[in-house]
């Protein structure tokens, strides 16, 4: 597996990963073309030095997994670096094959030599599979989220 940044003509396949699940197609638009707002957020994301949205590729050069992480500079924890990840996805038919463990680890690893202290990420309380795949590889339940929606 590869793992890259990715680049323009990656984001019909990524917003496709997105939309290709029980929340993302309720919440999504993937249409082709896409919204022009998708355009605009992934010009916006690798514009952001602090912002790394990676796709990971097959040995066939195929595009089987997406995720987004945010470094998050801060004042407390000494001035830490706080990484967040998000938008984890994996292709339908790539799925329970391990590909979540790797890009996790991958992740973990990206977020080291960026010298965050901490990775975190948010997922839906719905998603007791996810949660219990995200236990299993050492996160903890250790705050209470809470959104509010505009």
């Amino acid at each position: 597996m590869k793992f890259r940044k990715a680049i323009k003509s990656d984001l019909l396949k990524i917003v496709e990963m997105i939309a290709d699940d029980e929340l993302g197609k309720t919440r999504e638009n993937f249409q082709i073309p896409l919204p022009q707002d998708y355009v605009i957020a992934f010009d916006n994301i690798i514009s952001d030095k602090n912002q790394e949205l990676i796709v990971v590729e097959d040995d066939n050069l195929e595009i089987v997994g997406t995720l987004q992480l945010s470094f998050i500079q801060y004042l407390t924890y000494k001035g830490g670096i706080r990484a967040q990840i998000e938008a984890v996805r994996i292709r339908k038919d790539k799925r329970g094959i391990g590909l979540g463990k790797l890009m996790f680890e991958w992740a973990i690893e990206r977020a080291k030599e960026r010298k965050a202290h901490v990775l975190q990420l948010t997922t839906d309380k719905k998603r007791l599979v996810a949660i219990k795949f995200y236990e299993d590889l050492g996160f903890k339940s250790s705050h209470e989220g809470m959104k509010m929606h505009l």
